[in-house]
């Protein structure tokens, strides 16, 4: 099966003729429509709002798109704060959710009144003696065990180094409560890149049932409950995707079974989505430059893991697309590889594919989130350019490609680098 791309070949030579590869390529008409089928989703509920996971895609220009959308931002560091303040979030628009937080950013957090998820018991007492305590505060809640959908295990939140446990959970609400906070939200997230319409409702049940509880034992008064992240998305041609629209509806009938009757009615829904928000509307843009015939025919590409080092890191299946090339027969066994020093520097692995010559423009599919992100400047390779194709079919560079000079810029300190003129 062959996914289809967003741009066209003949797009492409034309951002090529401006812009080399690699680059990533996102797609402004998918992320808008996306986003309004994630909003219309959750409609039901008055408090809705998406926030969303800043580390799977943290460009301006797509975080100014996600806010014409109505989106929040949800970070996770000092720069992703920053990041968002900068572009006009304002703090009831900005969730952080870190672990291991230093001092400062639970202080510039606290400055620019974003929402604060905690994510450790011992956290409550470490925030209110670096920055104070908010008047409305989130806790993360992790039930440990494994995560089962039909008796399918889906994850170990056991194993994660996040969030409460149970105890800790109730405790902390209590602790909170005395301590001043007025209003709370519960977060948790359970399983990564579920690609099954089963696991928001599954979660948001956990969720609402654990709420109900924590109001009938501590008195909180919980405005939100944030279904984080963790929706996937269809990395491979034969899988089929979620439909956010029957997860909208499926964690509605949950809500009214378990929180109307409690007199919840009221309760806020969150979501935390970032793959599922931009994960299909970016590709990664690379040539093919070198044919290798050994013990393999190896087709070696311009970009390579630090352009995307999903498959590296986790040997992640990304379709491929030969441009040009999309009604041939796939009857050629190849690995696609950059030009790391690692061996595990490959796009694909005995991928059949089209004959590729060299010159042939490669789509990579669903880059648009944790993919330029998670790059890198291992072997002194340089981060690619961002590339926008807007919805009138035009296109914007987003981030400029680094040059040497970035990669040397912390050097600027010092004079030890002034014999190498080029990077002047």
């Amino acid at each position: 099966m062959e996914k289809k791309t967003f741009v066209s070949l003949e797009q492409l030579k034309k951002i090529t003729d401006q812009y080399p590869t690699p680059f990533h390529l996102y797609d402004e008409r998918g992320i808008r429509e996306n986003a309004a089928r994630v909003r219309q989703a959750f409609s039901w509920n008055k408090g809705f709002k998406e926030y969303f996971a800043v580390k799977a895609t943290p460009n301006p220009f797509i975080l100014k798109i996600l806010k014409e959308c109505g989106c929040g931002c949800d970070c996770s560091s000092m720069t992703e704060l920053m990041l968002a303040h900068a572009l006009g979030f304002s703090g009831e628009e900005i969730m952080f959710s870190s672990n291991a937080t230093p001092a400062s950013e639970f202080q510039y957090a606290r400055k620019i009144d974003a929402t604060i998820n905690l994510d450790d018991f011992t956290h409550i007492q470490f925030l209110e003696n670096c920055a104070g305590l908010p008047e409305t505060i989130s806790c993360r809640y992790n039930p440990g065990g494994l995560f089962k959908i039909s008796n399918s295990i889906m994850d170990n939140p056991g194993e994660a180094k996040y969030g409460f446990t149970t105890e800790q959970l109730f405790d902390g609400f209590r602790i909170l409560k005395e301590k001043g906070v007025k209003h709370f939200g519960i977060h948790a997230f359970l399983a990564s890149n579920t690609v099954t319409n089963e696991y928001y409702p599954a979660l948001a049940k956990i969720l609402f049932e654990t709420a109900v509880r924590l109001k009938q034992e501590t008195g909180a008064d919980i405005r939100f409950i944030n279904l984080s992240g963790g929706i996937g998305i269809p990395y491979r041609p034969d899988q089929e995707p979620n439909d956010i629209l029957t997860i909208g509806e499926g964690v509605r009938r949950v809500y009214e079974e378990v929180m109307v009757p409690a007199g919840m009615g009221d309760v806020a829904i969150y979501t935390e989505l970032g793959r599922f928000m931009l994960g299909p509307y970016g590709c990664l843009v690379t040539t093919a430059v070198h044919q290798k015939h050994t013990y393999k025919e190896y087709i070696g590409c311009d970009a390579c893991a630090v352009n995307l080092m999903r498959p590296a890191m986790y040997g992640a299946y990304h379709h491929i697309t030969v441009m040009g090339k999309e009604d041939s027969p796939c009857d050629h066994k190849y690995d696609i590889t950059g030009s790391l020093c690692e061996n595990n520097d490959k796009f694909a692995i005995d991928r059949m594919l089209p004959q590729i010559d060299m010159g042939d423009l490669l789509v990579i599919h669903d880059t648009g989130a944790h993919g330029f992100s998670m790059g890198y400047n291992y072997n002194g390779k340089l981060r690619s350019a961002e590339i926008l194709l807007k919805e009138n079919g035009e296109f914007q560079l987003i981030r400029r490609a680094e040059t040497p000079k970035d990669y040397f810029a912390t050097f600027d300190f010092c004079d030890v680098l002034d014999g190498m003129e080029e990077i002047q």
